[in-house]
C-alpha cells in the first residue's frame, strides 16, 4: 500500500468512527435543530469526500464535467439537501455513500496497483550497471556508456547488461524473465548471450555487439511500455461509450427529477418533489461507468502482462484481441519450425571411406563461416559414431551425442589455395590433393560424373578429389523438438489451416511438414512470393477469422507486416523481423503460439464478462432506481461494488501459467 492509499485508509477509519459517535449522539441530542446536525455531519462528509468535491470542481472549470466525481458530488450534496429540506435527519446517508465509494476506490486502486507491480516485477530486467575492467579492477558504469566491442565482466547474481558473445568463462543463465523458461541455460565460450538474463554460477567476460539502446532488454522494455498505446476495438468502444453515456444519463436523471412532478402538478396531485429528486440522485450514482472504464483496459493490461511472464511479448491490446480470432496460421520453416542448425545426417561414399571423406571435407571448409560449412566441421570435430546402412550403403550417425572417443582437431596447415565458388561451392588443396565441394552444377561444370543422391531430405554436398568423384554428404536442418506438438496444439485451439511458406527446396519442406503435421506446403518461394501467397490466404478467410504469419528471418519482415498478425521468433530472430511483428516469442518455441492464442481468448472472455456484467447490473438497478425501488445503498453497490468485482475479475487475466 502506497502513501496515498494509506492516507485514504486513515480518512476512512476516522469517518467511520465519527459516524458511530454521531449515531449515538443523535439519539441523545435529537432535539437539536436540523441545520445544526447538517453542519455537524458536514465534518465527516468533508473528511471523506473533499478530494472528490475538489476533482469535480476542477472538472467543471476544465469543461470536463461528466465523470464519476461530478456524479458522486451531485448525488451526495443532493442527499444532504433533501434530508435538510424534509427535516428527516438522514444526513448519515450522504456520508455513508461517500464513505462506501471511497472504500471501493481504495480497494480498486490497491488491486490495480498490485497487478501493475506484479507485471513490473516480472519485467524487472533492466540492468543498473555494467562492469568494465580497468587496471585490474572492476568499474561500474551505466550500460548506456559502453561502446560496441567492449569487454564487460558479469559476476554470479548479476544481470547481463548488453547483448554480446562470451570470450572467457562458462556459466548457467536464468532466462525466465525473458522467455518464461525456468530451466537454466548453460553457456560456454563463443556462445551468444542476450541482455536481461541473470548470471547464476561462473564469472564470464562478454564482448558487446550492440549498444544498450539496441539490445534485447531495451527492445523488450520498449515493447511492454508502449503496448498500452495500441488500443483494442473493445477499449475504443468503451471510451466512446463513456463519452456519450454519462451526459445521456445526466439528462435522464434531470428528466426524472423534473418531468414526473410537473406532470403530477398538472393533473392536480402532490408533486412529491423530494421523492423524485432522490430517485434522480440515486439514478446518477448508479449510472457511473467506472466498472467499464477501469476494468476493460485493466483486463488487457493483465493479459499482456501474463503473456510477458511466459516469454510472449504483445505490442498492444489490439493485437491481443486480434490473436483471439486466429483461424489460419502460416509458418516459415528455417529457424521457425526447425532449429536453423544444420547437421550432417548421412555420408554417401563412393571411392573414399566415409571417415576420410569427412576429414577432407571438414578441412576444405575450415575457412568458411557458412552454416553448412560449420556443420561439416562440427561433424568431424565431434567424432560421431557412424553406422553403415545395409540397404543404401550410406554412413549414418548413430546418436548425435555419442563419440568415438577420438580427439580431433582442424589442422589448417594441411589446407591451401581455398577459393569460394559463387553459386557452386568451394575448392581447396588438402594434403596436396585438389578438392571440389559443392552442388551438382559445380560437378557438371568441372566435367565430373557424380551420383544423384537417393536421400533427398536435405542439402547435398558433392565432393571430388583430383577430378574423381568420391561421394557426397547430406546436410539436414534439425526440426525443433516442440514443432509437432505445436501444430497439434494449434489444431486443438481451433485453428482451421496450418500452412508452411518457405524458400527451401520442395522435397525438404515436404519432409519437415510431414514430420510435424502441417498439411499444406508452398516451397522455393522468394520473399515477394510469400507476400503473394499470404494475400491469397487473406482472400480465403472465413467470416471474422484472421491470419497469423510466424517467421524469424529478415526476409520475413514484408510478410510479417502484410499478415493480420505477425509473430516473430525473438531470441534468434532478426531485428527486422522483430520490428515488423506484432507479437514476439522470446524463446523461439513454436508451442507458445497456441499458448498466446489461449491467453488472448481468456483475456477476451474476461473483457466480455465484465462488459455484460457491468451493463446488466447497472441496467437493472437504473430501472429499480427510476421506479423508486432502489436507494443510495443499492446505488453504491451498482457503482462501486460492480467496479470492484469487475476489477477482481480482470486480474484473472494475469494468471496464464496453466493455459
Amino acid at each position: 500500500m502506497n502513501k496515498k492509499q494509506r492516507k485514504v485508509l486513515i480518512r476512512i477509519i476516522i469517518t467511520a468512527l465519527l459516524l458511530v459517535i454521531l449515531h449515538i449522539a443523535y439519539d441523545l441530542f435529537e432535539e437539536l435543530p436540523g441545520p445544526v446536525w447538517a453542519l455537524i455531519y458536514l465534518v465527516p462528509y468533508l473528511i471523506i469526500g473533499y478530494d472528490i468535491l475538489k476533482k469535480s470542481f476542477k472538472g467543471i472549470l476544465n469543461r470536463q464535467v461528466f465523470d464519476e466525481n461530478f456524479l458522486m458530488s451531485v448525488a451526495t450534496i443532493g442527499a444532504f439537501a433533501i434530508a435538510l429540506y424534509e427535516g428527516s435527519g438522514e444526513y448519515s446517508e450522504a456520508v455513508m455513500v461517500m464513505l462506501l465509494y471511497q472504500i471501493g476506490e481504495l480497494f480498486q486502486s490497491y488491486a490495480v496497483g498490485k497487478s501493475r507491480k506484479n507485471i513490473s516485477d516480472l519485467m524487472d530486467i533492466r540492468p543498473d550497471y555494467a562492469n568494465i575492467e580497468e587496471n585490474g579492477e572492476l568499474k561500474q558504469v551505466s550500460p548506456d556508456e559502453v561502446p560496441v566491442g567492449s569487454i564487460i565482466v558479469v559476476r554470479p547474481g548479476e544481470k547481463i547488461p548488453l547483448d554480446g558473445c562470451i570470450v572467457e568463462g562458462d556459466s548457467s543463465l536464468n532466462t525466465s524473465a525473458l522467455t518464461g523458461e525456468s530451466r537454466p541455460r548453460e553457456v560456454l565460450k563463443g556462445d551468444e548471450v542476450i541482455s536481461g538474463c541473470i548470471n547464476m554460477t561462473g564469472v564470464i567476460k562478454i564482448k558487446t555487439e550492440k549498444e544498450f539502446g539496441e539490445s534485447t532488454v531495451s527492445k523488450i522494455l520498449e515493447l511492454v511500455e508502449n503496448s498500452s498505446s495500441q488500443k483494442s476495438s473493445s477499449e475504443n468502444f468503451i471510451t466512446k461509450f463513456a463519452k456519450y453515456y454519462t451526459p445521456v444519463v445526466c439528462i435522464c436523471a434531470l428528466t426524472l427529477a423534473l418531468l414526473p412532478p410537473v406532470v403530477l402538478m398538472i393533473i392536480g396531485r402532490d408533486a412529491m418533489w423530494s421523492s423524485w429528486v432522490y430517485r434522480a440522485l440515486t439514478f446518477l450514482v448508479i449510472s457511473c461507468p467506472c466498472a467499464l472504464v477501469i476494468s476493460i483496459p485493466l483486463s488487457f493490461f493483465a493479459g499482456i502482462g501474463g503473456a510477458s511472464r511466459e516469454g510472449i511479448l504483445v505490442k498492444g491490446s489490439n493485437y491481443l484481441e486480434a490473436l483471439s480470432k486466429t483461424g489460419i496460421v502460416a509458418f516459415d520453416k528455417t529457424g521457425t519450425m526447425t532449429m536453423g542448425i544444420f547437421e550432417v545426417s548421412a555420408i554417401h561414399h563412393g571411392t573414399m571411406e566415409h571417415c576420410s571423406l569427412l576429414d577432407y571435407a571438414a578441412h576444405a571448409e575450415c575457412f568458411s563461416s557458412h552454416p553448412i560449412s560449420r556443420s561439416i566441421q562440427k561433424a568431424w570435430l565431434d567424432g560421431l559414431v557412424w553406422k553403415i546402412d545395409p540397404e543404401t550403403g550410406a554412413a549414418l550417425p548413430v546418436k548425435s551425442n555419442e563419440s568415438s572417443g577420438e580427439e580431433r582437431h582442424i589442422v589448417r596447415e594441411r589446407v591451401s589455395s581455398v577459393k569460394e565458388l559463387p553459386g557452386g561451392g568451394i575448392s581447396a588443396i588438402v594434403d596436396d590433393k585438389k578438392l571440389l565441394l559443392g552442388n551438382a552444377r559445380l560437378m557438371s561444370e568441372n566435367g565430373i560424373s557424380y551420383k544423384e543422391c537417393e536421400d533427398d531430405h536435405g542439402t547435398v554436398v558433392h565432393m571430388a578429389v583430383d577430378g574423381s568423384y568420391v561421394g557426397h554428404l547430406v546436410i539436414s536442418d534439425v526440426i525443433k523438438p516442440g514443432s509437432a506438438a505445436a501444430i497439434a496444439s494449434l489444431k486443438t485451439c481451433g485453428v482451421r489451416r496450418n500452412i508452411m511458406l518457405t524458400g527451401d527446396a520442395k522435397n525438404v519442406a515436404d519432409e519437415v511438414a510431414a514430420n510435424i503435421g502441417i498439411d499444406e506446403v508452398h516451397a522455393e518461394l522468394l520473399p515477394e512470393d510469400k507476400v503473394k501467397y499470404v494475400e491469397e490466404l487473406l482472400a480465403e478467410k472465413h467470416g471474422k477469422e484472421l491470419l497469423a504469419f510466424v517467421g524469424d528471418g529478415i526476409n520475413d519482415a514484408p510478410v510479417l507486416s502484410r499478415a493480420d498478425i505477425g509473430i516473430a521468433m525473438g531470441a534468434l530472430g532478426s531485428d527486422a523481423a522483430i520490428e515488423a511483428a506484432d507479437i514476439v516469442l522470446m524463446d523461439d518455441d513454436p508451442g507458445k503460439i497456441a499458448k498466446a492464442i489461449r491467453i488472448s481468448r481468456k483475456c477476451m472472455r474476461i473483457v466480455y464478462e465484465n462488459i455484460w456484467f457491468a451493463i446488466g447490473i447497472k441496467f437493472i438497478c437504473l430501472i429499480l432506481g427510476a421506479l423508486g425501488f432502489a436507494n443510495m445503498w443499492l446505488a453504491i453497490f451498482a457503482d462501486t461494488g460492480v467496479m470492484v468485482l469487475a476489477v477482481l475479475n480482470s486480474i484473472r487475466a494475469l494468471f496464464v501459467k496453466r493455459l
